[in-house]
């Protein structure tokens, strides 16, 4: 078959691998002039006005991460070597905070509990009382459940230090407002998935590098093509059957573009489709127009690094965050593979305008990292990063309509807007394509 692929990012890119690897032809379009989605790499510069190559966001992976580490490879990624390994840690710079050991679970979940430090024995306890509970459940909770009603009964300094930077670190959304069925799908993944699943996959590389460049290429190789700075404009039925992108005939169609794109054009095809397709084509739309949007900031920042080139302690720390103290992690880049004295502050749920949360985060790192000289390099403000995954949220199917796919971390799935959510949800699309009367199974 002849397949569209309407956008670049990593779901895009996992779904025209897997339509490739299945005998068909794919053709990629990209609205941007660079592959990666909200992934993807940037230009900068750096204090000194050098060229300096950033990303959009700091991203997090963890061991779990099963199916971008597979397509990493796939597609000549040594993942090894871009992604620094470390057991889960959730460390303070007052050296407060979790780290779990290098043991099967649930051993290094007890094990990093039982050991973390600034935490009371009786805090302990009770976190390893409640992630038992959690486990005897299944990881279920009710339908409403937020992730502040599902550990409401745990000690304040645990919310603070443990579950409050995990929840926004995972679903991008306030613990108030995040919801708990997500949450603990989240844990059990990561924590109770096999020995290395709860592991922290820090990038060495840019996020252009670790997956979507290698990806074009691999592409290209294969006979496929990326078409990039060349947005969609139209998307309609074709006469007889398949679909018409801007004119040209496909078999299939992969909306990979954001789930504002995807409904934008599922939504101007339905006013000319015929009427069978009209009402599952609007309905789809106002599933995905309906999502509400989670923003992230990264505020770069240089200083003047140590003389073994560190700036930090760690190649991550966890920040008390606050509405005055956005930051809830900082990443010393100079220990991965970026310019010594590079630090990347992240704020997720962001809801500040950029001049202010800059402001906020460079007084925070004075504060609590002791930081008094940092200069900003350059703020980056991703509105859209995430959908806000509250609990009981509807998100739109992946079938939309017979050879009309949409993938994405925002598809309907059991996990939050992560970059496994969106390459899984790219391959489970693209492979049901061989088996149009079997929907792909959830990401």
């Amino acid at each position: 078959m002849r397949i569209a692929v309407i956008g670049a990012g990593w779901a895009g890119m996992a779904g025209a691998i897997a339509a490739v690897q299945a005998g068909h032809h794919a053709t990629v379009f990209e609205a941007a002039r660079t592959t990666g989605g909200r992934a993807r790499a940037l230009q900068g510069s750096a204090a000194d006005g050098a060229p300096l190559r950033l990303d959009n966001g700091q991203h997090i992976l963890i061991g779990a991460y099963t199916e971008s580490l597979r397509l990493m490879r796939l597609v000549g990624v040594d993942a090894d070597a871009a992604l620094l390994r470390l057991p889960l840690v959730l460390r303070f710079p007052d050296g407060s905070g979790l780290r779990l050991p290098s043991l099967p679970p649930p051993w290094d979940a007890v094990l990093g509990i039982a050991r973390a430090r600034g935490w009371s024995w009786g805090e302990r306890l009770a976190l390893l009382r409640k992630a038992h509970a959690w486990q005897r459940a299944g990881f279920a909770c009710g339908p409403g459940e937020t992730v502040a009603g599902l550990c409401a009964d745990l000690p304040q300094r645990l919310l603070d230090g443990f579950i409050d930077p995990l929840c926004v670190a995972a679903l991008n959304t306030p613990a108030q407002e995040a919801c708990g069925q997500v949450f603990l799908r989240v844990l059990q993944d990561s924590l109770f998935s096999g020995r290395g699943g709860s592991n922290l996959l820090l990038p060495r590389v840019d996020l252009g590098a670790l997956f979507p460049e290698a990806a074009a290429r691999w592409l290209q190789g294969q006979g496929a093509m990326v078409c990039t700075g060349q947005r969609v404009q139209t998307l309609a039925a074709g006469p007889q059957d398949g679909w018409r992108v801007d004119g040209t005939a496909f078999d299939a169609v992969l909306l990979a573009a954001s789930s504002t794109e995807a409904a934008r054009l599922v939504s101007q095809c339905a006013q000319t489709a015929p009427y069978a397709l009209t009402v599952p084509l609007c309905d789809w739309a106002a599933c995905a127009q309906a999502l509400r949007f989670e923003a992230i900031t990264t505020v770069y920042a240089q200083g003047t690094p140590h003389a073994d080139g560190r700036l930090l302690p760690e190649p991550m720390l966890a920040l008390q965050g606050s509405a005055t103290d956005p930051a809830q992690f900082v990443f010393d880049r100079g220990q991965l593979g970026g310019p010594p004295g590079l630090l990347a502050f992240v704020a997720s749920a962001s809801r500040s305008e950029r001049a202010q949360t800059e402001r906020q985060v460079l007084e925070q790192a004075r504060r609590q990292l002791g930081l008094a000289g940092l200069q900003a390099v350059q703020t980056v403000v991703e509105k859209r990063a995430t959908f806000a995954c509250t609990p009981g949220l509807q998100r739109p199917a992946a079938a939309i309509a017979p050879g009309l796919w949409a993938c994405g971390d925002y598809i309907a799935g059991p996990y939050p807007a992560t970059l496994e959510g969106a390459v899984r949800s790219g391959t489970a699309v693209a492979q049901a394509l061989t088996a149009p009367s079997t929907p792909p199974a959830p990401a």
